[in-house]
């Protein structure tokens, strides 16, 4: 098998600024109080990933889960490090990631399918099916910034599941949405597992952690503390609880209105 995803010593540093306005700066300096911080969210962060592999990202939030993903992805660059993939990457690291608030749906379905490497008669040939899969109705010639969170998901999921990929990565994927449409989208994602494209899972449930994947990678403030088999890396995390009081469940993550995230 072929390396599908090599991270080398990646380090990532955010800068946290406690001021906006040039007056506020100006007035805390004189006060002698700090202006700016440094976050370090990834400290030297190394694996590789072979094709086919499917892997669960975890950890608590602030942890460097989405980071991580956004250097996968090549959204961001590291500091330090190299982060090297082969072949298309495609999936939904974002709730509406790519959409133009005032472009309608099928006009986003076009704009969306091609930051994600699709061309006009790719996306012509798969336009309804991915349609059909997003299930957004007479909402599709309207514009999309008047959609709910859930009908950004929805249409913006539906259009990287139908990307053919090598890599795809998914961001807490069933965080919005009805639990029908959970449904729908774990189904679809064992179907992409299953055809051997590698799969980089972030959840904070472990029973779809396990059921989607075959490695788990523990983030833990930025470094990896774990990463080997599943159910280790469950019980490393400390999710591995019957009967836990904050973990989600596989078709009801969150509400829909609500959209999770972190660093």
């Amino acid at each position: 098998m072929s390396e599908s995803i090599r991270v080398e010593n990646v380090d990532k540093t955010f800068t946290l600024r406690y001021h906006r306005t040039f007056k506020q700066v100006t007035v805390a300096m004189l006060k002698g109080r700090d202006v700016s911080d440094t976050f370090k969210a990834l400290d030297n962060v190394s694996f590789s990933v072979e094709q086919g592999e499917s892997i669960g990202l975890m950890g608590l939030n602030g942890s460097g889960k989405s980071t991580l993903l956004k250097l996968v992805n090549g959204i961001m660059r590291p500091d330090g490090g190299t982060v090297l993939t082969r072949g298309r990457i495609a999936g939904l690291i974002a709730t509406g990631a790519g959409f133009h608030p005032q472009l309608t749906g099928r006009e986003n379905v076009f704009l969306n399918a091609a930051i994600l490497g699709m061309s006009e008669q790719e996306t012509r040939h798969k336009f309804d099916a991915i349609v059909d899969f997003a299930d957004v109705g007479r909402f599709l010639d309207t514009p999309v910034g008047n959609y709910s969170s859930g009908m950004f998901a929805r249409l913006g999921f539906a259009v990287a599941i139908h990307v053919d990929a090598d890599i795809f990565l998914a961001d807490e994927v069933l965080a919005v949405g009805d639990r029908p449409f959970k449904k729908k989208c774990m189904e679809k994602m064992e179907e992409i597992r299953d055809s051997g494209v590698t799969l980089f899972y972030v959840s904070h449930a472990a029973a779809s952690v396990q059921r989607m994947c075959n490695r788990v990678i523990v983030l833990e403030k930025g470094s990896v503390g774990f990463d080997g088999d599943v159910d280790l890396g469950i019980k490393y995390l400390g999710y591995d609880d019957p009967n836990p009081e904050n973990e989600p469940d596989v078709t009801d993550e969150l509400d829909d209105d609500e959209i999770s995230g972190d660093i």
